[in-house]
C-alpha cells in the first residue's frame, strides 16, 4: 500500500511538470504570434469591430484654434521700404463634433466609402478674442481675379482691371473673424463671376475661409479607404478620393493617394520608414519622418514630425518638385493654388516653422516656436494607433505685380500670411488604459511562462532527486550498522583477552612475551581494573 502511495505522488509530481513545462513553453515563444493574429483581427474595421462606433463619431469633442494675422499697414504695400507688419490675434476655438456619414461597405475589394461631416461651435470661454473682433486681411477675390487674369491678353487684363476699379476693390479687407471664418461676407465680384463663369470655377456665393465647412458632407470630397481585412497592413491608406485613385491636382507620382487620412495606420511602424498623411483641404499626401520615441499616458510612442522634406518643392528633394506647380520658390511653402480655384494659397508650417529664412524676412511680427508650430503625430507602433496628434498649418498668400492691372502694378512679390489652425488631439486616459493593458499582454505571458518552465522543472526533476537523497540516507545508516558491529566484536575480543591475562600471566611461548606485553591495550585496562579493585578495598 505504501508503495503504491508513493508511486502515485511521483506519477502526479510528473505529470504536473510536464504539464507546466508544455504550457511554459507555449507562453514563452508561441504566445506572441498567436496574441498577435488575434490583435490583427481586432484591428480590423468591420460594421461589428470594437472600435466602429468611435470611427463612425469621436467618443470626444474635437477643438480647432483659428490664429489670425492682422495686417496693420496695408496702405504701404507699395512702399518698397516697409514690409507688411502683422500681429497675431486669438486664439479663436471651435469645438468641432465630426461624424462620418454615406457609409456604404465594398466587401468585393474590403474597402469602405464616407464623407465627413463636422459641426463647429464657437467657444468663447477657450478663445482669447470674439467673432466681432475686427480684423484687416488680404482681399482673396480681387487678387484671385487679378491671377486669373496674368495668361490673358492684354485687353482682357485691362478689362479685369477696370472691373476691379468699378467695383471699388482694393488690395485689402476689413472684416470681423466670424465673417473671415464660417459665416462669409458678401462681396459684388463674386456674384458678378457666377454669372460669367461656370459654376465649378465659382463654388460660393459669398466668402469665407470656412464658409459652407459647418454642418457639410461634400466640402472636403468623398473617401474611400481600405479596411484591412485582405490585408492588415492597408488598414486606413486611401483607395480612392472622390470616386478617384488619384488627385488631378499635381502630376507623375506626386497626385498619387499615400499614406492614411489620420485615422488609422497598419501595425508594425519601423523608425526607419515614414508615415503619409492625407490632407484632402491641400489635395495631397505628406511625408511625416520620425524624430524620436516619446511617452504618452505611459505608453511607449513614435514621433513622426514634418520637417524640410514635408514642406519642400524640389528646392531640396528632387522627388517633390512635381509639387511645385510651376512656381519655383524657397523651401518652406507647399502650392496647392489648383486645389483653390486658381487663389494663390501657399500652405506653411505656422510663422514659417522650418521654412527657408526668405519667408521670415519679408515680414514682421513672426516668432517661429518648434513647441507652439510643430506638426506631429505621435503613434503606438505595435497598433499603429494614434496617440497624440498635433496638426499645425499656416495659410499664406502669394501677392506679386500684375503690370495691367493697376491695383496690383508695383507690388513686390511676398508671401502673406492669413491665419494659421492648429487641431491637437491626445488620447483619453480611458482609451490609453485599454491599450496599455492590451500591450502588457505579450509581456505577462511571458513572464508566466518562464515562471512555469522553472516550476515545471523542479517538478520533474523532484522523483529522481528524490530518489537519490532517499538512496545517500539507506547508505549511511549501512555504514552505521557495520561500524557499530565493528566496535562490538573488538570489545568481545578484549575482554577475553582480559580474562585470560587474570588467568594466566604467564609469556607466550610463540612470542616469548607475557600476554600483557603482547597486548598493551589489554595491559591498560588490566591496571584500570587493579586500580579499581584497590580503590573500592
Amino acid at each position: 500500500m505504501h508503495f503504491k502511495e508513493v508511486c502515485n505522488r511521483r506519477c502526479i509530481l510528473t505529470s504536473s511538470g510536464l504539464i507546466l513545462v508544455a504550457f511554459g513553453v507555449f507562453l514563452t515563444f508561441c504566445f506572441h504570434a498567436v496574441f498577435r493574429d488575434i490583435l490583427y483581427e481586432e484591428l480590423k474595421l468591420r460594421p461589428t469591430s470594437r472600435g466602429y462606433d468611435a470611427w463612425v463619431t469621436p467618443p470626444f469633442p474635437l477643438s480647432m484654434d483659428v490664429y489670425f494675422f492682422n495686417w496693420t499697414n496695408p496702405e504701404d504695400l507699395k512702399n518698397a521700404s516697409t514690409k507688411p507688419i502683422l500681429e497675431e490675434l486669438g486664439p479663436y476655438r471651435f469645438t468641432e463634433r465630426p461624424e462620418k456619414v454615406d457609409i456604404v461597405w465594398h466587401n468585393h475589394n474590403h474597402t469602405v466609402s464616407y464623407r465627413k461631416k463636422s459641426v463647429y461651435f464657437f467657444d468663447e470661454e477657450g478663445s482669447n478674442g470674439t467673432l466681432d473682433d475686427v480684423i484687416s486681411s488680404i482681399n482673396v477675390v480681387a487678387l484671385s481675379a487679378a491671377n486669373r487674369a496674368r495668361s490673358w491678353n492684354y485687353v482682357k487684363q485691362k478689362g479685369v482691371s477696370m472691373g476691379l476699379g468699378l467695383y471699388d476693390q482694393d488690395v485689402y479687407v476689413v472684416k470681423t473673424a466670424g465673417e473671415l471664418l464660417f459665416d462669409g461676407y458678401e462681396d459684388n465680384m463674386v456674384l458678378m463671376g457666377k454669372q460669367l463663369f461656370d459654376a465649378s470655377e465659382v463654388p460660393f456665393d459669398r466668402v469665407g475661409w470656412f464658409y459652407t465647412r459647418n454642418n457639410s458632407a461634400d466640402l472636403i470630397g468623398h473617401y474611400n479607404v481600405h479596411t484591412g481585412v485582405d490585408d492588415i497592413f492597408k488598414i486606413g491608406s486611401m483607395a480612392e478620393w472622390n470616386y478617384k485613385p488619384r488627385t488631378d491636382f499635381f502630376a507623375g507620382h506626386c497626385g498619387m493617394l499615400n499614406g492614411s487620412a489620420g485615422e488609422f495606420y497598419p501595425p508594425g511602424l519601423t523608425k526607419d520608414v515614414p508615415i503619409q498623411l492625407f490632407t484632402p483641404d491641400m489635395c495631397r499626401s505628406l511625408p511625416l519622418d520620425f524624430e524620436q520615441e516619446e511617452e504618452v499616458a505611459g505608453i511607449r510612442g513614435y514621433k513622426y514630425a514634418g520637417g524640410p522634406r514635408t514642406v519642400d518643392n524640389g528646392t531640396q528633394f528632387p522627388e517633390t518638385a512635381c509639387f511645385s506647380a510651376g512656381e519655383i520658390v524657397p523651401s518652406g511653402v507647399l502650392n496647392i493654388s489648383s486645389c483653390r480655384f486658381g487663389t494663390p494659397v501657399f500652405m506653411s508650417f505656422p510663422h514659417f516653422y522650418g521654412a527657408d529664412e526668405y519667408y521670415l524676412n519679408q515680414v514682421e511680427g513672426l516668432n517661429p516656436d518648434k513647441s507652439k508650430h510643430q506638426l506631429y503625430m505621435t503613434m503606438e507602433p505595435t497598433m499603429g494607433i494614434p496617440l497624440d496628434v498635433a496638426a499645425r498649418f499656416q495659410l499664406n498668400i502669394m501677392l506679386e505685380s500684375h503690370p495691367n492691372i493697376a491695383l496690383y502694378e508695383d507690388v513686390p512679390r511676398t508671401f502673406l500670411p492669413v491665419l494659421w489652425f492648429e487641431q491637437h488631439v491626445t488620447m483619453t486616459p480611458e482609451f490609453s488604459g485599454e491599450i496599455a493593458q492590451a500591450l502588457s499582454i505579450p509581456t505577462t505571458a511571458r513572464i508566466c511562462g518562464i515562471a512555469m518552465l522553472i516550476v515545471g522543472a523542479i517538478l520533474i526533476a523532484w522523483t529522481p532527486i528524490a530518489r537519490l537523497l532517499a538512496q545517500k540516507r539507506r547508505d549511511a545508516v549501512n555504514d552505521n550498522a557495520g561500524t557499530g558491529h565493528q566496535e562490538k566484536t573488538l570489545l568481545q575480543q578484549n575482554l577475553t583477552a582480559a580474562i585470560l591475562v587474570a588467568s594466566a600471566p604467564e609469556k607466550d611461548p610463540k612470542l616469548g612475551k607475557t600476554i600483557a606485553e603482547a597486548h598493551p591495550l589489554i595491559e591498560c585496562k588490566m591496571v584500570r581494573l587493579a586500580d579499581s579493585d584497590n580503590t573500592k578495598s
